[in-house]
C-alpha cells in the first residue's frame, strides 16, 4: 500500500482569504495529496507584538472557508499550545503520530526566502518535501543557506492571486461593507465577521509570544 500523502499549510489566517483556499486547493490536485491539514499558528514567532484577531475567531473563520472541502481538515494544535509556534515542534508531533507518511509543507515563496531564519531548519528539510507557489511564471528561489543544502522541493504554478490578508484587514479598519469583503474571503468569512467582529478592540489581541 503506497504512503499517505499528507499536506501542511500553515499560516496566522488572520483572517483566512481566497488566496489560501486557492492555494489549498492547487496544491491538493497537483501533490495528489489524501489529505490537507490547515495548521493556523497561535503565536508565530516571527510577528511577536502585531494585533491579531483571536485564536477562536482565526479557527471559526478558517473553517468557515473551508465549508464543505473534501479531505481539508484543520489542527489547532499550535493555537491550544503556549509560547511561540514554532513549525519543528508541530511536525515533530504529527510524524510521530502518523508514521509512515509522505509530508508536504506548502509555503509561499516569501517564506521559502527566508527558511533558514526557521527554528532547526536543517532537520525541517530531511523530514518535509517543500511545495512552493510559483507566481507569476518564477521557479521558486532559495535563501543562499538553503541552496547550499540538499532538499526536495517541488513548484506550485499558483495563479497571480491580488489578495493579502493585511490589505483586508486595513480595509476592516476602514470600515469597508460585507458586501465588498466578500470577493475577498467568500460569503461565509465575510458573514463571520459582520456578526462576530472579530477586528473590534474587545476582540483582537496582541501575539506577545
Amino acid at each position: 500500500m503506497p504512503a499517505r500523502r499528507i499536506g501542511l499549510l500553515g499560516g496566522s489566517f488572520d483572517p483566512p482569504h481566497l488566496a489560501h483556499l486557492a492555494l489549498g486547493r492547487l496544491a491538493q490536485q497537483m501533490l495528489a495529496l489524501d489529505e490537507l491539514r490547515w495548521l493556523p499558528a497561535g503565536a508565530p514567532w516571527q510577528k511577536v507584538g502585531r494585533v491579531m484577531a483571536a485564536p477562536v475567531h482565526r479557527a471559526a473563520m478558517l473553517a468557515a472557508l473551508l465549508r464543505g472541502e473534501p479531505d481539508q481538515v484543520i489542527d489547532t494544535r499550535e493555537l491550544d499550545r503556549s509560547g511561540p509556534t514554532y513549525t519543528i515542534d508541530t511536525v515533530r508531533a504529527l510524524q510521530a503520530e502518523l508514521p509512515g507518511a509522505d509530508w508536504y509543507f506548502i509555503l509561499g515563496q516569501d517564506q521559502y526566502g527566508r527558511f533558514d531564519t526557521w527554528r532547526d531548519w536543517p532537520e525541517l528539510l530531511q523530514r518535509l518535501t517543500l511545495a512552493v507557489a510559483d507566481r507569476a511564471g518564477q521557479l521558486p528561489t532559495p535563501p543562499a543557506a538553503l541552496a547550499a543544502v540538499p532538499h526536495r522541493v517541488v513548484a506550485l504554478p499558483l495563479p497571480r492571486q491580488d489578495i493579502a490578508a493585511s490589505d483586508i484587514r486595513r480595509q476592516l479598519a476602514a470600515g469597508t461593507t460585507v458586501a465588498a469583503l466578500a470577493p475577498l474571503v467568500g460569503a461565509a468569512v465575510a458573514g463571520y465577521i459582520d456578526q462576530h467582529q472579530p477586528y473590534s478592540r474587545g476582540n483582537a489581541q496582541g501575539n506577545r509570544g
